[in-house]
């Protein structure tokens, strides 16, 4: 070995070429056994190397590993030739012996002689001394890791050991619990048979139970007809008798013939049996005779015709007599049977009673029971909870044991790994960024702000609740919400919150402020939709969180373009009824190109105005309101679309039917008189209903509209109506020519009752749009002032009002107005048939102050004592079909509304002349005739504020009382068929 040693040439003679070629062949060895960190200052000394070098060695990304970069530092070194090639195998010859014997076949040397003279013998001299010196640092560090390492050893030995006594432990608690687990499912199986066992025996009784009724509707059914037969039988009885009386009179009769017939054959054998003489005598006496029989003869003729006639009636009397006996003595018999039937209902309802009192005996020990059952099932289920934790606890103990060792061993091994390098930067790459899930809502989880406190609810939920028996009144059951009803609460906030898709930004505001905005979801969906509209900052302007695309929320699409001539690049149809759908959509448009269609129902427009965030719901909006608002977008905006092509069709076919308009289909109370003048226009009076089922009938802002029928929802005479701002204006005009009449006006004598029904002043708030509408929010609207157009301010004058259909049942209260002739009508209109009189209650003070409270108290007659009048006392007398007539004034219409509760409300008209008939009732109740005109005069006004209809009786109607209390009853039946129309409360 030695001779072979001789044998090679020394290095320094050798040639860059061979070098390299000594090296290649050992260039994988190198690339995965030094380190560049380890030999770069070396070779920095040998000035082969540049700082520039270095770094790029180091510090590089594209070197993901170790032997890139050693491969990357060979490259470098062998564009350097020789000098590289003799730097890299002294570097080599220094840290790396083996390797250097490896490839040179020599054995490492450190004397002078041994180098190629690259670094001078000072520098030389100085780099081996260090290197020494850091190596033997580095052994000391190694020996005293040594040390530490195998007392770390031996104390991961002792905790060894406690962790198998543990697991030891866990062991038998494991087979404990398997134990335990396999007696539970014994006796689990032995609550199953005993269940089964009762369950057969619940089908045996319930079956026992039916056989039992059975039995025992039969038997009543028997005993039924057996009553049924004695009663016929005992009918038949007494007919029988009947007849055989009215038998037994007829042989009377013949026996006493008989007799008069023997008696005149008599006579007649003693007359054959005279003398001659006696012969002339009687002869001459039967003239005689004969002469008084002719008169007598008559009389007799008369008085038989008399007793005949007698007779009859006699025998029609007894005859009718007899048939009232017989109808007594059926009539007894029905009651003896109704009795014995009534006495037997009365036995079979104390045994069903009895039956009914073991049920619920029954019931509530099943009940309690149950409940005693559910208790036991809890703590039992505490148990396992407790058990299944403590398991789970010493389960995440050792795992977190196991998980703290394998992480020191890791970072042992690094440490030992790194010592050699520590003093230079990290070699490894910049680790790329984790893949994150995106936010997203669980449907479980809405309601709740936290996961904690779901999985608090979650395990809440594993125990029953309310385990104490329930009363015998009532079974308590526990409500929870399904899961169909969270899913529905989903999708209804998931379509409806567009609050993800926009935030604002100041115009000073950079865009890494903008990304941290975006960045907090959870923040920006706890706003309000309103919230974004309302900051006081600096004016903001719209940027979008998220690229332009086409978001996917259950069946609602989110769509953002450029919105410039909505008009124009979408049509649409549809009103407040059906909704408003996408008809057309032109082609080329940047809505056709968003992927926009027909048969998509508009939800919501978002946009931007003035630079305010403008927000517009159209889900329920007219025709009219649906096409104002989307020409008021003038730059990008934000449509919310529903796709439902079958509402659509079904639009169309309505259309093209001719049985709609258009999608509109609202009511309004008309509050101002129009006459038809033009052709096609519909004549209305004050306080009409009207049915509009066209908002955009024509381009001057006309709606098409019918009167209503008032007892039945059908429309009657149609034409076209002004729409909101022409008829507010036509109605500013009506009362300036109210309030300053013309010449030609003055002279026409209208009466005070005409001209409160010319208009009917409503007014509401101020606001900067049509009240009637509901889709802006927080937006000042500014529009043109033309026949059908948005002014730039609304008045506050309402010429319509939204009314809505009520049904009320049969027999609806009755309020007399004005309230002082009410009083003198009130107990004459109570005393009729049908009509009863409101009394008041004496409450207690606690229950005057909780129905004072929940709104039932309509009027106090008394605040000390408590006496009033209650909902409840209304309600009373509804309920036992009668109307109930009201001694109270206009303050109780609304309370009763409220309630539910529509009264028929009449104003009798008064005048001096009126009155004068009431004069004698007036005195009777110590009022004049002055104070019920003065009382008049003063709710007169109050009628219009009322959100309802009232019917008015004129003077000349009536001509004394009992006429008025007669047209009253003809009003209230009249008013009771027709149909409540009631209006929001404005005031």
């Amino acid at each position: 070995m030695a001779e072979s040693v001789l044998n090679i040439p020394d290095l320094k003679d050798l040639d860059g070429e061979e070098l390299w070629d000594l090296i290649n062949d050992n260039r994988h060895a190198i690339s995965l056994g030094v380190r560049p960190c380890v030999v770069i200052p070396y070779l920095r000394q040998a000035r082969v190397l540049t700082d520039l070098d270095e770094d790029e060695i180091l510090t590089c990304l594209n070197f993901t590993n170790r032997g890139m970069k050693t491969s990357h530092m060979l490259d470098l070194l062998r564009v350097q030739g020789h000098n590289g090639a003799m730097a890299l195998l002294e570097s080599l010859m220094i840290h790396y012996p083996t390797l250097y014997t490896r490839i040179t076949g020599r054995q490492p040397s450190i004397e002078p002689s041994g180098f190629s003279g690259l670094i001078n013998y000072t520098e030389l001299t100085e780099y081996l001394v260090r290197a020494v010196s850091s190596m033997q640092t580095e052994l000391q560090v190694a020996r005293h890791e040594a040390a530490r390492l195998q007392a770390r050893c031996c104390q991961l030995e002792g905790k060894l050991e406690q962790a198998q006594l543990n697991n030891e432990e866990l062991s038998q608690m494991q087979g404990e619990h398997a134990r335990l687990r396999s007696h539970l499912d014994g006796l689990n199986r032995e609550l199953l048979k005993l269940k089964d066992e009762k369950c057969d025996l619940y089908v045996r009784y319930t079956t026992a139970l039916e056989e039992k009724s059975a039995s025992i509707i039969r038997n009543r059914d028997l005993q039924l007809e057996i009553s049924q037969l004695q009663h016929e039988l005992k009918k038949a009885q007494k007919e029988t008798d009947f007849e055989r009386q009215r038998s037994l009179k007829y042989p009377s009769d013949t026996q006493k013939l008989k007799d008069e017939l023997n008696a005149v054959r008599a006579k007649l054998l003693e007359t054959e049996t005279l003398f001659p003489v006696q012969q002339d005598i009687l002869a001459h006496d039967l003239k005689e005779v004969e002469n008084r029989r002719s008169e007598l003869a008559e009389e007799v003729t008369r008085l038989s015709e008399e007793n005949i006639r007698l007779q009859q009636e006699k025998e029609e009397l007894l005859e009718e007599k007899d048939c009232l006996a017989l109808e007594v003595e059926k009539l007894t018999v029905d009651c003896e049977m109704y009795q014995h039937r009534s006495t037997l209902f009365h036995s079979q309802l104390e045994e069903v009673q009895a039956e009914r009192d073991k049920a619920y005996l029954s019931r509530d020990e099943a009940q309690a029971q149950i409940a005693r059952s559910l208790a036991e099932k809890d703590v039992l289920r505490g148990q396992l909870m407790e058990l299944q934790a403590r398991v789970f606890a010493m389960k995440a103990c050792s795992k977190q044991r196991e998980r703290g060792e394998k992480s020191r061993d890791r970072k042992f091994s690094c440490d030992s790994n790194r010592g050699s390098c520590s003093e230079f930067p990290p070699s490894s790459p910049t680790p790329r960024r984790q893949l994150c899930r995106l936010n997203a809502i669980l449907p479980e989880s809405l309601n709740s702000d936290d996961g904690c406190e779901f999985s608090e609810e979650a395990i809440c939920s594993i125990s029953s609740n309310q385990v104490e028996p329930p009363c015998s009144e009532s079974l308590r059951r526990r409500d929870f919400p399904s899961r169909s009803d969270m899913e529905d609460i989903y999708s209804s906030q998931d379509s409806l919150n567009f609050d993800h898709d926009f935030v604002f930004i100041s115009k000073g505001d950079s865009f890494d402020e903008s990304k941290s905005l975006v960045s907090l979801p959870c923040s920006t969906s706890r706003r309000s939709p309103n919230d974004s509209v309302s900051r006081a900052s600096a004016p903001p302007f719209l940027m979008r969180s998220r690229p332009q695309a086409l978001r996917v929320t259950g069946r609602v699409l989110n769509v953002f373009f450029q919105g410039e001539m909505l008009l124009n690049q979408i049509q649409v149809i549809g009103g407040n009824k059906s909704g408003v759908f996408v008809h057309h959509v032109t082609e080329g448009s940047s809505a056709h190109n968003t992927g926009i269609s027909p048969g998509s129902q508009i939800l919501q427009l978002k946009y931007e105005r003035e630079q305010r965030a403008v927000r517009m719901v159209l889900e329920d909006t007219t025709m009219e309101e649906a096409l104002w608002a989307m020409g008021q977008v003038q730059g990008p905006c934000h449509i919310t679309l529903r796709p439902s092509q079958d509402a659509y069709e079904n639009l169309l076919q309505q259309l093209k039917n001719g049985e709609v308009m258009s999608g509109d289909s609202f009511y309004i109370r008309v509050n101002m008189t129009m006459s038809g003048d033009l052709a096609g226009t519909l004549e209305v009076k004050c306080n009409d209903i009207l049915h509009v089922t066209d908002t955009q009938h024509s381009d001057d802002g006309s709606w098409w509209a019918s009167h209503v029928h008032p007892c039945h929802l059908e429309d009657l005479k149609s034409g076209t109506l002004p729409n909101y701002y022409r008829a507010q204006r036509l109605l500013i005009r009506a009362l300036e020519d109210m309030t300053y009449p013309r010449k030609t006006q003055r002279k026409e004598k209208t009466s005070s009752h005409e001209k409160q029904r010319a208009a009917r002043i409503v007014i509401t708030g101020q606001q900067s749009r049509n009240p009637l509408w509901v889709s802006v929010e927080d937006v000042n609207n500014t529009a043109q002032d033309s026949d059908g157009c948005v002014p730039s301010r609304c008045v506050t004058l309402m010429p319509y009002t939204l009314v809505s259909p009520r049904f009320p049942p049969i027999c609806r209260p009755v309020l007399l107005l004005p309230t002082l002739l009410g009083r003198v009508l009130h107990k004459r209109l109570a005393e009729q048939e049908g009509y009863q009189l409101c009394e008041p209650e004496l409450l207690m003070a606690s229950e005057h102050a909780i129905q004072m409270q929940k709104g039932e108290i309509l009027e106090e007659c008394d605040s000390k004592t408590h006496l009033c009048y209650t909902l409840q006392g209304v309600e009373k007398i509804m309920k036992r079909g009668t109307h109930c007539v009201l001694p109270l004034g206009l303050d109780c219409v609304r309370r009763l509304h409220r309630a539910e509760i529509f009264p028929i409300i009449i104003y009798i008209m008064s005048t001096e002349r009126s009155l004068r008939k009431l004069r004698q009732k007036l005195r009777q109740n110590v009022l004049t005739e002055s104070q019920v005109m003065e009382c008049s005069c003063s709710e007169e006004p109050l009628l219009d504020k009322l959100p309802c209809l009232y019917q008015s009786i004129p003077p000349e109607s009536w001509h004394d009382s009992g006429t008025l209390i007669d047209t009253l009853k003809s009003v209230v039946t009249e008013e009771q068929q027709k149909i409540v129309w009631v209006e929001s409360d404005t005031w």
